[in-house]
């Protein structure tokens, strides 16, 4: 049977005359540390919270009894937590915000708060939550599959000649499409990570590298939000660590895109703080959004996929990072800004890594090239751009085929990287429109980036004018790859595609 006393912190507590100087001592000694209980002899006298304690400006010798709460909640240690939990949050939910003690026939045991229950359930709640579980596997399964077979579709559509509003709504059909297809793998990747199969590749990476990519991913999409976004990192230039970089990028992205979603036109501060530690790199991250508080009871459930009251894609998101957490070692909480918002925190230890393995794909290119990065989606174009900046590459962007062509024609890139599926004029159709033109900016090097690589797509490709393909999501790998290829004057993929 599951106890309150096998979930507590079971931190030494301090005496009705400890001052606060050793208080202050004891929360810098541990961040970690967020409730300090005040006890007589055995018996439970208050708490300090971390928050209300450096709110204050406390002189030195004030003593601890002054500065608790001298009405705490107080729980038995045989009690079920998440009875617990659901009683507390009924009856008294500022009170459970406040910490709570734990004791053992009026003992003093240990303390505990809201987060300290995420994880309780009862007996009933596991049972519904693992029938829930089989049935989002199953749908999701079921409807990816439909879905893959509707892309299909939509990919055959657009082949055909149609008018500029038909084609319009082709892409938003398509999009929509894209839409539930991500919900659907979203509720995938989280049955996966309940389950344990979530595998981690753990190698060496530099950590402010992984802060510039969540800046990469996510401005663009920020400014569209009417958001401000800042991304920092807190730690030495060249510090390193061994760890999963992707499924860390994953982590972020889950909890960034909450905080975009709940900041309006507000500000959304992301950062991730690295320092050594006796057993490697303690890892940080935070990330604060300008949203509105929800309530301790909403607080406590923001990681639970189906009880959170966030949209659903937002709530599997959030799910999915507690577990990455979880898979990575590390603890995540979330808690109420002192102004308005919420901020979510995770942490982690990670080795030390005492060099970066050679990365093939961290070079330039034979010859600086600039490149015209043509892309409908802002976020392709933004990883399309840090790519190029990688290879020593300049570039511009423009956002459809139309535009494509107007940029081509004053005639100084030397490569173009041109998405295929775009409004008002596609990938296809503005390569033949550039091909067309007269003068050497007709001969410009064209590399189609498209999700469809088939052997007949790429034939379409090719007998369109274009000189290769580099598949999406983009891997730096393929596109230095084709690069060289290309602007190296290697012959093109006419051979591959016969």
């Amino acid at each position: 049977m599951d106890r309150l006393d096998t979930q507590i912190e079971r931190r030494p507590p301090l005496t009705p005359d400890s001052p606060a100087e050793e208080i202050a001592l004891r929360f810098s000694a541990d961040p970690t540390l967020n409730l300090l209980a005040v006890v007589q002899g055995e018996r439970p006298l208050g708490l300090v919270q971390r928050r209300v304690f450096e709110a204050g400006n406390w002189p030195g010798d004030t003593p601890a009894a002054q500065l608790m709460n001298s009405a705490p909640l107080l729980a038995d240690g045989a009690a079920n937590p998440a009875d617990f939990r659901d009683w507390s949050l009924a009856s008294c939910p500022e009170d459970l915000e406040r910490g709570f003690i734990v004791t053992d026939q009026g003992r003093y045991l240990g303390v505990g708060d809201s987060l300290t229950l995420l994880k309780a359930r009862s007996g009933r709640a596991r049972a519904a939550r693992d029938i829930s579980a089989t049935l989002t596997r199953t749908l999701a399964r079921d409807v990816l599959r439909q879905l893959e077979g509707a892309r299909t579709f939509t990919d055959a559509l657009d082949r055909l000649p149609m008018s500029a509003d038909a084609r319009t709504c082709s892409h938003a059909l398509t999009q929509c499409l894209g839409d539930i297809h991500n919900l659907m793998a979203r509720a995938s990747v989280l049955h996966a990570a309940e389950t344990g199969r979530v595998a981690l590749s753990p190698k060496s990476v530099r950590l402010r590298e992984i802060v510039d990519s969540l800046s990469h991913r996510w401005t663009a999409r920020a400014q569209q939000d009417g958001v401000t976004l800042l991304c920092g990192y807190d730690g030495a230039p060249d510090l390193s660590a061994d760890l999963d970089a992707e499924r860390l990028g994953e982590l972020f992205d889950a909890i960034i895109e909450r905080a975009l979603a709940e900041s309006g036109r507000g500000a959304v501060e992301v950062t991730l703080k690295a320092s050594p530690v006796a057993d490697g790199l303690a890892l940080k991250g935070t990330v604060r959004d300008s949203g509105q508080t929800p309530s301790p009871a909403s607080l406590a459930r923001i990681f639970e996929p189906l009880d959170s009251g966030a949209p659903l894609t937002l709530s599997l998101s959030m799910a999915y990072a507690a577990n990455l957490t979880g898979a990575m070692g590390g603890l995540i909480h979330a808690e109420p800004n002192a102004g308005a918002g919420v901020t979510v925190k995770f942490e982690m230890i990670a080795p030390e890594s005492s060099r970066i393995e050679a990365d093939p794909a961290v070079r330039s290119v034979p010859t600086t090239a600039h490149i015209l990065i043509v892309d409908d989606n802002a976020t392709n174009r933004m990883v399309a751009e840090a790519l190029c900046e990688m290879f020593d590459c300049t570039s511009e962007q423009v956002a459809d085929g139309v535009e494509a062509v107007e940029a081509a024609t004053a005639g100084h890139f030397d490569l173009i990287l041109m998405d295929i599926r775009m409004p008002r004029m596609d990938g296809i159709a503005a390569t033949r429109a550039i091909r067309a033109l007269p003068g050497p900016v007709a001969q410009v090097p064209i590399v189609a980036l498209t999700a469809n690589a088939d052997p007949s797509d790429v034939r379409a490709y090719l007998e369109a004018g274009m000189n290769d393909v580099v598949e999406k999501p983009i891997k730096a790998d393929r596109l230095l790859t084709v690069l060289d290829r290309v602007l190296s004057g290697v012959a093109d993929l006419d051979s591959q595609a016969a």
